[in-house]
C-alpha cells in the first residue's frame, strides 16, 4: 500500500487540466507557491485533515534564467514552473511571499533547501532529514536562514485524521503515530512572515 501511494504521487506530474487564466503572475525569487494536487486518498487525506485546498507547495528559484520550483514530489528537485504548474488540479496554484523584513533571507533559505536536492520524498511525514517532504522542505530552508520557525508545527493527532485512518494507518502503521510532529502545508501558508500575494485559481505567467 505504501509503494502504491508513492508511486501515485509520480503520476501526478502527468495530470493536467484546462481552464482560463485569470490574473497575471510575476515570478519573484523566494515566492512559496501552492495547490491542490489530483485527488487521490493519500491527498484528499492531506487537504481533509488540515481542512485546506493545500496539499503541496515549493519555493520560486531561477535557473540558467528560467523560473523553475524546487519541490519535494518524489525526490527533491527542480521542476520547471509551467510543469509544475500543470500538476495541480485546474492548474490553480496561489502565491505567498516572504515580508519586505524577510527577504534578505531568501538567497540563503534556496541555498539551504537546494542541499536536499536528490533526497527522497517522506510519505511518512517525519522531520528527520533522511527524506523529505514538500513543506517540510520549505520549513528546514527557512529556519536553516533565518533560525525562525517558518509556521507552525503541529501533532498528527491535532488534525482532523480520523475520516482518513484507513489511509494513515497504510502510510503510518496501526495505531496511528498521533504525536508525530509534522508541519502541513497549511500550517505552513499561515507564517506570520508570509503574505498572501496571488489566490488558489489560475494565473497568467508574462512571457519572460
Amino acid at each position: 500500500m505504501k509503494h502504491v501511494l508513492l508511486l501515485s504521487i509520480h503520476l501526478i506530474l502527468t495530470s493536467c487540466a484546462a481552464a482560463g487564466p485569470v490574473t497575471s503572475y510575476k515570478p519573484q525569487l523566494g515566492d512559496i507557491v501552492f495547490q491542490s494536487l489530483p485527488h487521490m486518498p493519500v491527498i484528499d487525506a492531506i487537504e481533509g485533515s488540515t481542512h485546506s485546498p493545500y496539499s503541496h507547495c515549493g519555493i520560486v528559484v531561477k535557473q540558467d534564467n528560467v523560473w523553475h520550483v524546487l519541490e519535494a514530489i518524489g525526490p527533491v528537485r527542480l521542476t520547471k514552473l509551467e510543469r509544475w504548474i500543470s500538476q495541480g488540479r485546474k492548474e490553480e496554484f496561489a502565491v505567498y511571499r516572504l515580508k519586505p523584513a524577510y527577504q534578505s533571507k531568501v538567497d540563503a533559505m534556496i541555498t539551504a533547501a537546494e542541499k536536499f536536492i536528490g533526497l527522497p520524498y517522506d510519505i511518512q511525514y517525519d522531520m528527520d532529514d533522511e527524506k523529505i517532504y514538500c513543506s517540510e522542505l520549505i520549513y528546514k530552508g527557512f529556519l536553516q536562514a533565518s533560525g525562525e520557525r517558518l509556521g507552525k508545527i503541529v501533532k498528527l493527532g491535532d488534525l482532523d485524521w480520523r475520516p482518513h485512518a484507513q489511509v494513515i494507518r497504510a502510510i503510518a502503521g496501526d495505531p496511528p503515530p498521533l504525536e508525530r510532529e509534522m508541519i502541513t502545508p497549511r500550517d505552513l501558508s499561515q507564517a506570520v512572515q508570509l503574505e498572501a500575494m496571488l489566490p488558489l485559481e489560475k494565473h497568467i505567467i508574462p512571457q519572460q
